[in-house]
């Protein structure tokens, strides 16, 4: 009796630890170099983040190496890093394009954020801001609606493309608004600034870095700024929602994701490891120069805002029937 009750002791015992105590891999992670996949080319908005989380890596005893896989927009990195090990050796550095944006658009993107990732961090924010050039007699979010209302369909907006995210943060501003104004795809953001330089348009939605600038030498008139709240880095000038559009934010962002089905201390771990780096002066003043701030949260914040933003941007495509085949 007492050895088939010691027995019985032993197994509960055994079913116990091995339930409570987290796998080997997990206890011992990371043991060997771990790979952050840009989706883009190598210099770009969302490289620089990447090597920035490669920099705080190292505090988990092991260096984090960046890998470049630009293509399809951003899927074809998304995609690599789907089908890669869920073990968090392979991680990847995504934007607002990548984790809601193309899937909203695209039936062929390749991923689905939600089912094949797992968010590990949001790394930073930045935003857009609405600019006229200065000739067009408007001072105002206000003004500039009114105007439109006057000359329905005269108006302009320049963006990088149909699909993206600044097309959609004017789809989003038109289906909040009723205006009826007419967009002209540029090959990229400067090309689409520089249309509104030379009067080809009269307004664009662009990166704060790109705007900044311009704003400041008088090239191009500020209205607001797509943020929820105002920006420390324009902190002067009104949101969106300030100058009367109703629930109107856009938010561009960077972040990390593992592959669906990395263990939750391996996450945790990473979580860790990118907040504590974004929590130095040294982070938060190159996040400035590029038009950013930084934006640490847990892991669940992060899944819970990209499924806000997919939800989002899927809404405003097919209300204004944005398709990518």
């Amino acid at each position: 009796m007492r050895s088939m009750r010691r027995t019985a002791l032993g197994a509960v015992f055994f079913v116990t630890a091995t339930v409570i105590a987290p796998p080997l891999s997990a206890q011992t992670y990371p043991d060997h170099p771990i790979k952050l996949i840009v989706p883009s080319a190598s210099g770009g908005p969302t490289d620089i983040p990447a090597r920035m989380t490669a920099g705080f890596i190292p505090k988990l005893g092991q260096p984090g190496v960046v890998e470049n896989r630009p293509g399809a927009g951003g899927a074809l990195g998304a995609r690599s890093v789907a089908s890669s090990p869920p073990d968090g050796y392979t991680l990847l550095v995504g934007n607002t394009s990548v984790f809601a944006v193309n899937p909203a658009v695209s039936a062929s993107a390749g991923y689905d954020p939600l089912q094949n990732f797992a968010p590990i961090a949001k790394f930073s924010e930045s935003f857009q801001i609405l600019v006229v050039h200065p000739s067009l007699p408007v001072t105002s979010v206000k003004e500039l609606l009114d105007y439109i209302k006057a000359n329905p369909g005269k108006l302009n907006y320049a963006h990088s493309g149909i699909g993206g995210l600044p097309h959609l943060t004017a789809e989003l501003f038109i289906a909040r608004t009723g205006a009826n104004i007419v967009g002209v795809p540029y090959r990229s953001g400067g090309e689409a600034v520089t249309a509104v330089l030379g009067q080809n348009v009269q307004m664009t939605f662009e990166a704060i870095s790109i705007l900044l600038p311009l704003i400041s030498e008088g090239k191009v008139r500020a209205l607001a700024v797509t943020s929820r709240a105002r920006t420390p880095l324009a902190p002067d000038l009104p949101t969106m929602m300030e100058a009367g559009v109703p629930d109107y934010e856009v938010t561009t962002f960077n972040g990390i994701a593992a592959p669906a089905g990395t263990p939750a201390p391996i996450i945790g771990k990473l979580n860790a490891a990118i907040n504590e780096g974004l929590l130095t002066a040294t982070t938060k003043e190159t996040l400035a120069k590029l038009g950013a701030v930084a934006s640490p949260g847990s892991p669940e914040e992060f899944a819970s805002f990209i499924a806000a933003e997919l939800a989002k941007w899927k809404s405003v495509a097919q209300k204004a029937n944005v398709k990518i085949e």
